[in-house]
């Protein structure tokens, strides 16, 4: 082969390299946009604007698909090693995990529809917004560690997931006191508790993000545990059950 090819294949594997990451990252500010109208729209039970969140997620599922597809046939083609694979598995994997934020933003919007109509109880949705605003800035973080490769920008978004655990943990106390309070409060808070798993959900993707971004940086993978923040939570099962 000689140098002028050599060149060229170079540049063609390097544009599609680029590619590839221009599609992450336009799938990162899409999952970010919807986190925060999903949370917006359900702060102020805006209908409208959940219907328009709701609306966002098949052009995540494009660009994901697109990935995939463009990822696989990369490989086929240039058979790359090394740093090189890594940055092609790496889209595959990041992409899913943010195609899966998209759907998590989209279950909290839609329930944020199907609260409109019952009775609003501002203080119950304290909690999800400290859970939401540590949330979107590891998903920040994560999308910046990738941008940037910086593996430990990345390492620390990884360690603070436990602060998310203890907030769910937290925003659970709070509903759960809620409901005993006023049965009335039930199905409102049953849909708050449903929306606090999603937006912890959304944490473990950056978690699972920040795992690919060491693992490209550097080849290593993270410990299989992560560090957690939860308490004991066998005196609500008590609770719960009295």
């Amino acid at each position: 082969m000689s140098d002028s090819t050599t060149t060229h294949t170079v540049r063609a594997y390097d544009k599609e390299l680029e590619i590839l990451g221009r599609k992450i990252a336009e799938m990162g500010g899409i999952a970010e946009k919807m986190l925060a109208d999903a949370m917006d729209s359900l702060a102020n039970l805006d209908t409208d604007l959940a219907r328009a969140t709701v609306s966002h997620d098949p052009r995540l599922d494009l660009l994901q698909r697109d990935i995939e597809e463009q990822a696989i046939l990369t490989i086929a083609k240039r058979q790359p090693l090394a740093v090189d694979l890594r940055e092609v598995i790496a889209t595959i994997r990041i992409s899913g995990d943010l195609e899966r934020v998209g759907d998590l933003a989209k279950n909290i919007a839609k329930r944020a529809i199907k609260i409109s109509s019952e009775m609003r109880i501002p203080r119950a949705i304290i909690g999800l917004k400290s859970m939401y605003e540590t949330a979107s800035i590891l998903l920040k973080d994560v999308l910046d560690a990738y941008a940037l490769r910086d593996a430990e920008r990345a390492r620390a978004v990884w360690m603070r997931d436990a602060e998310l655990d203890a907030l769910e943990d937290s925003v659970f106390r709070d509903l759960l006191t809620f409901m005993m309070e006023d049965p009335r409060n039930i199905s409102f808070c049953t849909h708050l508790l449903f929306c606090s798993k999603n937006i912890e959900r959304i944490g473990d993707h950056s978690t699972n993000i920040a795992e690919t971004v060491v693992y490209l940086v550097t080849g290593e993978n993270l410990p299989t545990e992560r560090p957690k923040g939860r308490p004991d939570m066998s005196d609500f099962s008590t609770t719960v059950n009295a």
